[in-house]
C-alpha cells in the first residue's frame, strides 16, 4: 500500500519553478490514478508558494502517465498580499499529462463566516468505527487487480448484500461511504497533503456513483475524467475518518457528470467539487 505524502513528494531541480516527482504503483487504476495525478499537482503547487494553504484546484487530465518520473513546472500567473494563483504542468518524456490551477491563500483572513451545510442524514447517525469494512462485508467483491484499492480502509452507510443490490428498485446514482487512508490516515504537518486526502477521493468516486446509477451488465461504457474541479473550505487534519458523498445527476451526449463532498468525523465540510467524464466503449479489465 502507499503512503499518500511520500509517494506525491516534490522534489526542487536547479531550475527556478522545475520540480521532479514519480507517480507511484500504490496508485493504479489501469493507470495512475486521475485523483493521485492531481494530488501531485497540487504538491507542486504547495512546494512553490510560501502561502500556508490551498483554497481551489482545477485540473485537466491530459495524458495517461507511467510510472516513473515526471516533470512539473509551476509558474505563478498572479500574487497578492492574500492569494496566489499558480499553474501546474506536469509532463512525462515530453508528453502533457495534466494541467492544474491553483489558489493559494494565507492563514487567518478577515472575512464572511457561515455554515448552512449539512451532513447527510444517513451519516449523522453512523460511527464509522462501529460500521463493518467492505473487506467483511463483501470478501470476494472488494478484491481489486489494482493497487490503489489497498491505500483504503472503507466503510459504506447502507451495506446491501448483492442479490438485493441487483434487484433494487432505487437506481440513485449515488456513493455514501467512510473512508481512511492506509498506512497513514492524517497528516498533520502540511495542509497540501492534507487537502490532497480530500482530491484523491473526489475523484475517484463520482464515477462509481454513475455506475449506481444503472443495472449489473447494462453498463457498456467506461467513462475517463476529462477534469476535476475542488473548493477547499476547512483544513482538519485530526479527522481519520472521510465521509465521500458522491452522485452522478445526469449523463448525456457522451458526457457523464458528476458531483462530490468530503465531510469530517465532526461534520464539517472540508471540500466539495465535480467532474466531467467522457464515456468510451467497455474494455475488458487486465487480469
Amino acid at each position: 500500500m502507499g503512503n499518500l505524502a511520500d509517494d506525491t513528494t516534490i522534489e526542487a531541480t536547479s531550475t527556478a519553478g522545475r520540480y521532479a516527482a514519480a507517480f507511484h504503483p500504490d496508485w493504479e487504476i489501469w493507470g495512475p490514478n486521475g485523483g493521485y495525478v492531481a494530488a501531485v499537482a497540487l504538491r507542486a503547487a504547495g512546494a512553490h508558494t510560501d502561502l500556508p494553504r490551498p483554497a481551489s484546484l482545477l485540473c485537466h487530465y491530459l495524458g495517461v502517465g507511467k510510472f516513473a518520473p515526471v516533470d512539473i513546472e509551476v509558474t505563478t500567473l498572479r500574487r497578492a498580499k492574500r492569494a496566489e494563483s499558480l499553474r501546474v504542468s506536469i509532463t512525462q518524456e515530453g508528453q502533457a499529462i495534466a494541467e492544474a490551477l491553483v489558489w493559494c491563500i494565507a492563514d487567518g483572513l478577515d472575512g464572511l463566516d457561515h455554515d448552512v451545510t449539512a451532513m447527510p442524514q444517513a451519516a449523522t447517525k453512523t460511527d464509522p468505527r462501529q460500521l463493518k469494512p467492505i473487506t467483511e462485508l463483501n470478501p470476494e467483491g472488494a478484491k481489486s487487480p489494482f493497487s490503489f484499492g489497498r491505500n483504503f480502509e472503507q466503510r459504506p452507510i447502507d451495506w446491501m448484500p448483492f442479490e438485493e443490490w441487483e434487484s433494487r428498485e432505487d437506481l440513485d446514482g449515488t456513493v455514501l461511504t467512510w473512508m481512511r487512508y492506509q498506512p497513514q490516515s492524517t497528516f498533520e504537518d502540511d495542509a497540501f497533503v492534507d487537502a490532497a486526502r480530500s482530491v484523491v477521493l473526489l475523484d475517484t468516486y463520482q464515477w462509481p456513483a454513475a455506475c449506481n446509477a444503472y443495472r449489473p451488465g447494462t453498463m457498456h461504457y467506461q467513462a475517463p475524467s476529462l477534469d476535476l474541479a475542488v473548493s477547499f473550505h476547512e483544513i482538519d487534519p485530526t479527522s481519520e475518518w472521510l465521509l465521500v458523498d458522491a452522485r452522478s445527476p445526469r449523463a448525456r451526449d457522451g458526457l457523464v457528470a458528476g458531483q462530490a463532498s468530503i465531510w469530517s468525523e465532526r461534520g464539517k465540510l472540508l471540500a466539495s467539487g465535480g467532474q466531467q467524464m467522457l464515456c468510451r466503449p467497455m474494455r475488458a479489465v487486465p487480469a
